[in-house]
This record gives C-alpha cells, structure tokens and sequence, in this order.
C-alpha cells in the first residue's frame, strides 16, 4: 500500500484564485438530518459556476458493495456507470470572492490518509480556514428558531454558540476526524450543525439548509447567494408540517411539550451568568440551573 497522501488525490488544475481560498466541506454517509447540509451543496452548485480544481482516488476509499453505485443496462448492453467522486470545486461566491468546496461520499477506507491528502492540499493552497456543515436530530420544536452547534479548533473562532452539549461521545466520522486533525496541527477550521427537530429528520427540511448558510456566510465572510426557490420549499413544508399537526392530537401535544421544554431551557440559559460569560458549564450545573429555574416558576404558580 503506498503511504503517500498524495497517492490519493490529484491536483486537476493551478488557479490561482484558488491560493489563499476558504474551503467548504461536505460528505455523505453520516449523519446529515433534513438533509441540511446536502441542501446547501445543492444550493451552491445550483447558484454558482464551479470548477474540479481537485479529485481523490475513490477506488481506494469508497466500500462499492455497502454503497453501490448505480449501473444502467439498456436492451442489449450496459450503458451507463454512476461512478462516485470525491471532488474539490473552486467558486465564486455572489461578490465575485472564490471558494473551495469539497464534497463526495465520506470515505469508507484509509481515513488518515485522507485527511493526510485535505491538510496536504490545504498547505499547497495556503487555505486559511476549513469549514464543514450538517444537520443534527434534537428534541425541539419546527415552531422555534432552529439552533446551531458551533464549534472549531480556536475558542475565537466560534460565533453565536449557546451549549447544548458538555461532553458527548458520537461515532466517529470524516469529517470530524478532519477537523480534530486540523486542530492538532495548528490550521483554523469550523464546524456547523444545525439543530433539526427529530420528527423531521428524515424529510428534507430546507430550514436547517438556510441556517447553515446563514452560518457560513458568518464564519467566513462569503455572500452566498439567496434561493427564492429555496424559500418556497421552505414555506411550503412548514404547511405541511402544521397541516400534520392540526390533524393530529397527539403530534400536536408532542410540539406543544417541546415548546415548553425549549422556551424553559432557553429562559433558564439566558438567566445564567455561567452562559452570559461564555463558560461551558458542566452537566451537574447545567442541570442545577434548570432546577433552579423550574422551582421559581413553580413557587411563580402557586402565588397566583
């Protein structure tokens, strides 16, 4: 097996806007809830011109028989081969800045190496910061603003962050290995994982796409061009969603218990100084302060 990261990737071609460019990153095969972040690679391809400036070996990465690819047989022949690819595009976004995005199927195989390959093509391209987006499922409500989990290998680098979380293992990914790697070798990079409610995950929910954009359009500076397209499908899921609830007592009682849980969490969380002044608080203390606020509400009841 040869060890050489660049045994992996190939360089396509040397714009020279390509120096110095943000890169975007998105894989699939993990957990992508709504399909949020696969909505902003659609988005983005849709928008802009982009151009294969890079491409990886999938042959040495990609697993064929636990993600086949399709093939097509017309009468009397094959004819047709949905070959995967693993691809780096250079953009522009809507002022005209470029753009690195990486997107293909997370690898199956050799993630050192592949990640060995990003950090090498990150160095020949002097890219000073990495950005990779998602959707994640989480008990709230499609009736609140959606949160975001931000998080990044320098405490400056995250925005707008209210913890969810204080320590929480989850399978391994790409992705997330990419950007632990980063960290550890001194390079910027982001992540961002927008908060889908879990009755939705499995649908596409163009809402979780438009806060990831507006996310990385925070992070890094790019105008990312609006979709009135996008919009519609917004709306009109969010029809569809309260039609379903209206119809259903027992969904609607399931939204309603939500909305209690998230507007108390959110009242309890702004009341905290520990949050205020952007300490991580532990579980113990996150779970105090809740308490703490349910029991005033509570003694607020009995008063009346």
């Amino acid at each position: 097996m040869n060890d050489d990261p660049w045994a992996l990737c190939e360089v396509l071609a040397e714009p020279p806007e390509a120096r110095g460019a943000v890169m975007l990153h998105f894989l699939d095969g993990f957990m992508d809830a709504g399909q949020a972040g696969r909505g902003v690679v659609d988005h983005l391809f849709k928008t802009l011109e982009h151009t294969p400036v890079a491409s990886f070996d999938v042959d040495q990465l990609i697993d064929y028989r636990s993600r086949r690819p399709n093939l097509t047989f017309s009468i009397d022949r094959w004819s047709d081969f949905e070959a995967p690819q693993l691809v780096v595009y250079l953009m522009r976004d809507a002022s005209d800045r470029p753009f690195l995005l990486m997107t293909g199927p997370e690898p199956d195989f050799a993630w050192e190496r592949f990640v060995d390959s990003v950090e090498d093509l990150i160095e020949h391209w002097h890219v000073p910061l990495t950005l990779g987006f998602q959707g994640i499922p989480m008990g709230v409500p499609h009736t609140r603003s959606l949160g975001m989990t931000v998080h990044a290998t320098r405490p400056e680098l995250v925005f707008d962050n209210r913890p969810v979380f204080n320590e929480v293992t989850v399978p391994g990914n790409a992705a997330g290995l990419l950007e632990y790697r980063l960290g550890e070798s001194g390079r910027d990079a982001i992540g961002l994982s927008v908060h889908v409610p879990h009755y939705v995950m499995q649908m596409t929910y163009p809402a979780a796409t438009m806060r990831l954009l507006e996310g990385i359009r925070e992070a890094t500076g790019l105008d990312l061009p609006s979709d009135e397209d996008l919009e519609l499908e917004r709306a009109q899921v969010d029809s569809d969603i309260a039609e379903q609830v209206a119809e259903s007592d027992e969904v609607a009682d399931v939204v309603k218990t939500l909305e209690e849980q998230y507007d108390s969490f959110t009242e309890a969380a702004d009341a905290d100084e520990m949050l205020q002044e952007g300490r991580i608080p532990t579980a113990d203390e996150l779970g105090a302060a809740f308490e703490s606020f349910l029991a005033e509400r509570q003694r607020g009841d009995d008063d009346k």
